[in-house]
């Protein structure tokens, strides 16, 4: 099969492009611009495009099917010419309901958690040596690339996201996978640009819900009031189980949860991942693992790329970056490092990166989201609000919205760095928490100045 992909240097879409490749399709590709590590994974596999922009003369009637990637716009001109030539075109999530019509599908939704629970679930099958399919949204140990469609596997493993489909499909994507298995870790509205209210982000979840297959699996987090809601009011014939967080203990900087076994000591931490933990065992039973089975392979991970990632560690001071952006996760996150790390001083920084974050309306939200940090800082750049066409946010509003008089509020990358790497860090934890890169941060120096 001959396949075109618009786009085909995003995370999701180049990783779908290695596997089909790898499976025997003939890949082509565009992209205005390619980053890293795309850009070198797919010239290893001789996928890079010779030249960046879009072609439409590589668009033509021996390609059987288009891959449409959210990063193009409606009028791009190799979207125009395949819907000229009449050729199909599907989004990312269509296709992998096409290539997954005929498999048990395991969807892990929820505004928050989806990527650790995937991971986990995936973690835990990867130990006993049970094969699934899967696409998960980071890279992770132990697995080459982040999506895997075989013709045997039973099972597929989906990180179902509600952002949008493609540019010109806006449904979410997680809307078009049908699942016979669910989860739901949480709802935070999030995505303002796409749902501008509450009331419309949650009605995603609903539909969401309701678009499980006949008797398939809700499992959810009863804990989450917007989730238990949704869930429970669904009139849809499915079976609900509902999970709560565990009971647990720290000591000595290490997190130990109860299991049939005795006490377990775990390699990550912090509330939130344990609600994520319980989630993914009852995926991982209702998938053929048992309990015992779950506990024993648990026990070794290590948490997923970019959530809550050890970068640095002395006895005295430890860094982690995670990708937290929105005001939920980033409230869990800020709360799982001190409650961790009780007797240390704890730096949290956040930089807001998103449309949603820098949006004045929005910005609301992070209302207590930084007050479990001895130190708060936000870090943002007036360019990315250029960049994303948003009106200018002052650093009074800013301070407004998160109700913080301390908050130390930094828009010029060299003068953040300087703040950060003359720090103190004596009996310090530091936390980094964005989806960007603070204007350049090289995290590497902090295993020199720690």
């Amino acid at each position: 099969m001959n396949l075109h992909f618009i786009a085909i240097g995003g995370s999701a879409m180049h990783n779908l492009a290695l596997e089909l490749h790898e499976k025997g399709y003939q890949i082509t590709g565009s992209d205005d611009t390619i980053f890293e590590p795309s850009k070198s994974r797919l010239e290893k596999k001789g996928l890079l495009p010779k030249e960046f922009g879009w072609f439409p003369n590589k668009i033509n009637l021996t390609i059987d099917a288009v891959v449409l990637g959210m990063h193009a716009k409606a009028d791009n001109p190799e979207l125009l010419k395949a819907k000229e030539l009449g050729l199909k075109i599907y989004s990312y999530p269509e296709f992998l309901y096409e290539q997954s019509k005929n498999k048990t599908r395991v969807v892990i939704g929820g505004s928050h958690g989806k990527t650790t629970i995937t991971s986990m679930i995936l973690h835990v099958m990867n130990y006993h040596e049970i094969n699934v399919d899967y696409m998960v949204g980071a890279q992770l140990e132990g697995f080459d690339t982040m999506v895997k469609l075989t013709e045997k596997n039973e099972f597929i493993v989906l990180e179902g996201d509600e952002y949008l489909s493609s540019p010109i499909d806006l449904r979410p994507k997680f809307h078009l996978y049908k699942p016979n298995i669910a989860l739901l870790s949480g709802i935070a509205w999030d995505h303002i640009n796409v749902f501008p209210t509450f009331e419309n982000y949650v009605e995603q979840f609903s539909i969401f819900t309701n678009s499980l297959t006949n008797g398939g699996i809700m499992v959810y987090n009863e804990e989450d009031i917007e989730v238990k809601n949704v869930v429970e009011k669904s009139e849809n014939s499915i079976k609900k189980y509902p999970y709560t967080t565990p009971e647990y203990k720290i000591v000595n900087g290490t997190t130990y949860i109860e299991t049939p076994e005795g006490e377990m000591p775990l390699e990550f931490f912090g509330k939130h991942n344990l609600q994520n933990m319980a989630g993914a065992k009852w995926i991982c039973q209702h998938m053929g693992v048992g309990e015992d089975e779950f506990y024993e392979a648990i026990a070794s991970f290590k948490g997923a790329s970019k959530r809550l990632e050890k970068i640095a560690e002395t006895t005295s001071a430890v860094v982690y970056k995670d990708f937290a952006h929105s005001p939920s996760k980033v409230e869990a996150t800020t709360k799982a490092v001190k409650n961790q790390y009780k007797d240390r001083k704890v730096i949290a920084c956040l930089e807001l990166h998103t449309y949603s974050s820098l949006n004045p309306t929005f910005l609301k939200e992070y209302f207590g989201a930084l007050d479990n940090a001895d130190v708060a800082v936000v870090f943002y750049s007036p360019h990315a609000l250029e960049i994303k066409k948003l009106a200018a946010i002052t650093e009074k509003q800013i301070k407004d919205a998160f109700q913080r008089k301390d908050l130390i509020v930094y828009t010029n990358p060299t003068e953040f760095q300087e703040f950060i790497f003359n720090q103190n860090f004596e009996n310090t934890a530091l936390l980094l928490m964005s989806s960007g890169n603070y204007g350049g941060l090289d995290l590497n120096k902090f295993k020199e100045v720690i």
